[in-house]
């Protein structure tokens, strides 16, 4: 609905006088409450400024502290890769490889394997963390945390397999046996070596037995994410062992000790 001109001057005026709008805007209002519309939009407007000074120290501190944070991480990444690379590359070099095409495939191949076993046992060492912090019962973080290990097991299993079969596009098995054990700090072999000096009237069977525990055990502990992780696999796997030697009639701590004093004697003699 329109209005008296003279009252819209009344209005135009009253709005000037209070908040010293500019000409060019007021000469545009020629409608009902359009004046009420710019005094709204002055207010947000103001506002916004208000807000803006207020807030501007924060807004920047988080965005500093997010970049630091990128840097950091980005810092992180680029030393763990590094260390990929080192280990990876001293794997290949055991493995003998005359074509060079072939040697970088496998680089490539074991060195991806690292990063996704380490981005799987990160990512759920985050989501327990997350399920540890939430208000629930001690059961039911108990069976949160199941669920999440069980998880965490089935991708493993799954990378494993993937992982495995791709060597074997590129390797011979016994170049996969060198993978494995580069993986595991050569835990296999030295300690069946090990084994084997030490009971020297073990039976085939017990071999057998032995040796397949251990194969095992490696199998497992080419997917852990740290040293102490894959020693402890092997740990638990010795247990199972040195159990099923005293079974059958071993005693393992005179067994040790009769292996010490051989080795002992051994090196004697040898300096001797």
């Amino acid at each position: 609905m329109s209005i008296p001109y003279s009252s819209f001057l009344t209005i135009k005026m009253r709005y000037m006088n209070r908040f010293q709008l500019d000409n060019n805007y007021m000469h545009a209002a020629d409608v009902a409450g359009t004046n009420r519309v710019y005094s709204s939009m002055r207010s947000l407007i103001s506002i916004f400024l208000f807000t803006a000074k207020k807030y501007i120290p924060v807004i920047v501190f988080f965005m500093v502290g997010t970049n630091a944070n990128a840097q950091t991480n980005a810092a992180t990444d680029t030393a763990y890769l590094k260390v990929v690379a080192e280990r990876t590359a001293k794997i290949v070099n055991t493995l003998e490889i005359t074509d060079k095409a072939k040697a970088d495939k496998a680089q490539q191949v074991i060195a991806s394997q690292y990063v996704q076993l380490n981005t799987i046992h990160d990512n759920s060492k985050a989501t327990i963390s997350a399920i540890k912090a939430k208000p629930l019962s001690k059961e039911e973080i108990a069976d949160a945390v199941k669920k999440e290990e069980e998880s965490k097991s089935e991708k493993l299993k799954q990378l494993h397999t993937q992982f495995i079969g791709q060597l074997k596009s590129t390797l011979t098995e016994a170049q996969i046996e060198k993978v494995k054990d580069g993986m595991t700090y050569s835990v296999l072999p030295k300690t069946w070596a090990a084994y084997l000096d030490m009971l020297q009237k073990l039976t085939q069977e017990q071999k057998d037995k032995m040796y397949a525990w251990l194969v095992e055990a490696r199998e497992l502990a080419m997917d852990q994410g740290s040293s102490d992780a894959k020693h402890a696999v092997f740990g638990k796997y010795k247990g199972k062992i040195n159990n099923y030697l005293s079974a059958a009639g071993y005693d393992m701590k005179k067994e040790g000790e009769e292996w010490a004093k051989r080795i002992k004697e051994a090196k004697e003699a040898k300096q001797n």
